[in-house]
């Protein structure tokens, strides 16, 4: 299935980042609920669920594309996040650089209000979502349209990925 964030990735030459700013996602999810039932993947599971994900990411890193992913987290954290931490082995296979930064370590920088994904600082697709985490629709913004929001979004990340912490120090609290 092609959505926005799958074209801006597949016609990136040098960048994509996102940027997570929510405790929960979905949470009617099918693999949440099976996570919260106590299932639980090995490093060696490759689950079907992933496989489009993961090669649209191994494909870009091929061409020399940096992914980054950014999760700002609060503390405690909530069962959503301890399940994204669980199964984020499979973002960093597919070769995307993973990095957790604590709500409470954020003083000085502005923070977007919504998640978005930034495609060589030309594109972005702003997610939309529901109160209780459902994707209600998906924005896409362009550097002809809105230059200032893709720099205030560049700026904003950059500063945030420089606090943060790389996905394999992580402990959620």
């Amino acid at each position: 299935m092609t959505t926005p964030t799958r074209d801006g990735l597949a016609k990136a030459t040098r960048t994509a980042v996102h940027l997570e700013l929510r405790d929960a996602y979905g949470e009617s999810e099918p693999e949440f609920q099976r996570w919260r039932l106590g299932h639980r993947y090995v490093p060696e599971d490759r689950p079907e669920w992933f496989q489009g994900w993961g090669e649209a990411v191994r494909e870009a890193v091929s061409r020399g594309v940096a992914v980054r992913r950014l999760r700002i987290v609060s503390a405690p954290v909530t069962d959503y996040i301890k399940y994204e931490q669980h199964v984020t082995y499979l973002n960093i296979a597919a070769g995307e650089q993973v990095r957790w930064l604590r709500r409470a370590d954020i003083r000085d920088t502005p923070l977007p209000a919504n998640d978005f994904w930034l495609f060589d600082d030309a594109q972005a697709v702003v997610n939309h979502f529901t109160g209780d985490g459902e994707l209600n629709c998906r924005e896409v913004v362009s550097e002809a349209t809105e230059p200032g929001l893709l720099r205030f979004f560049g700026a904003a990340f950059d500063s945030l990925w420089e606090l943060a912490v790389p996905h394999q120090e992580y402990a959620p609290e």
